[in-house]
């Protein structure tokens, strides 16, 4: 997630935006010359950029969204040859690296969440702040937001809206919005806004009643979670010996992933006293931070969504990537096929 701000998305020119803690992940991701990087959140490649300059590296930027990778062309053609941008989700990361020639990489960092650029453009429907159609696909394919507001049975979008957004009011905005789509469809971000706020009322003049709503949908409409759970797997593949990971998360669901997992790894796991032939597995990850970094109240001024960011780092050992996730790793939700069965 990234800070507005003017100026030209080329390399070593202004960057459009200015992505959150870029000193301590660069500081975390330890670049070196001639090192292989990836940016699994290209955005507005602001992480790419400050890695570029950090030394004679190469990175390979990802993003799911077509209009980051054709922003992003100009900064490819001024880093001459350094940088390389993939319009592919970052949960195949690993696979991405190997088919550029790459069997293992030096460093990863992952900016979880939304920029900015995709924020402050009504057509792309995931702010409340502008009246835009009921979008929230960060690749533009698959089921939007609408689709899931206008078809889920009550008990899903409750359920959905009280896991992903930690809604308390979660069953009075279910109700709320199919009491409203039996009317009309609900098509537009300004109209689901209104039904929330009309059942939410927050204490704080900071945060819009629709904030956790909204936040709840674009998380299942893009399975952002799982494939978190599958970048970090996907990290661990294919970071070699040494190699460092930086994620900077921006809600706790998020972090409690990230913490878990990293914890998970970095320790090893018992075996059976009843069967002591099996070889347990080693750490794979020696974790480098053992209370997430925060942003700096001057930082915090600057961007005030850098309140929330959460940066964990964590360095790859030798032993051989594990093949399993910890369990409840993830929340129990619905499934897309039975939400758009409506039940």
């Amino acid at each position: 997630m990234t800070a507005g701000g003017g100026g030209s998305a080329v390399a070593g020119g202004p960057a459009l935006h200015i992505p959150v803690l870029s000193r301590p992940a660069i500081d975390f991701l330890n670049i070196r010359a001639g090192g292989i990087y990836i940016d699994g959140t290209f955005g507005a490649g602001g992480y790419s950029r400050a890695m570029l300059a950090a030394a004679e590296c190469k990175v390979i930027g990802i993003d799911r969204d077509q209009s980051a990778i054709a922003l992003g062309a100009d900064m490819v053609e001024q880093a001459s040859g350094r940088l390389s941008l993939v319009q592919d989700c970052f949960s195949r990361l690993d696979t991405i690296a190997r088919e550029a020639g790459f069997e293992s990489v030096d460093g990863v960092v992952l900016d979880l969440g939304v920029s900015s650029m995709q924020f402050d453009k009504a057509e792309r429907g995931f702010s409340f702040r502008f009246d835009g159609p009921l979008d929230m696909r960060m690749s533009g394919e698959g089921v939007s937001a609408s689709d899931i507001v206008n078809t889920a049975g009550e008990r899903e979008l409750a359920d959905i809206i009280f896991t992903l957004g930690e809604e308390r009011q979660s069953r009075a905005v279910a109700r709320a919005i199919l009491k409203a789509r039996a009317d009309r469809p609900i098509r537009t971000t300004r109209a689901l806004a209104d039904i929330v706020a009309s059942v939410v009322h927050s204490r704080s003049r900071d945060i819009h009643p629709a904030t956790r709503t909204f936040q709840a949908l674009r998380i299942f409409v893009n399975d952002e979670l799982g494939e978190l759970v599958a970048a970090l797997q996907a990290a661990e593949r294919i970071l070699k010996d040494g190699g460092r990971l930086v994620v900077v998360s921006f809600h706790s669901l998020e972090d409690r992933i990230v913490k878990t997992f990293l914890t998970d790894r970095a320790q090893a796991r018992g075996g059976s006293r009843h069967a002591p032939e099996v070889k347990t597995p080693l750490p794979t990850f020696r974790v480098l931070t053992k209370r997430p970094v925060i942003a700096s109240e001057e930082e915090i001024t600057l961007n005030p969504r850098a309140r929330s960011a959460k940066l964990r780092a964590a360095e790859r050992t030798q032993a051989a990537a594990r093949s399993g996730i910890s369990s409840g790793l993830l929340p129990q939700l619905p499934s897309l096929s039975n939400v758009m069965k409506g039940r």
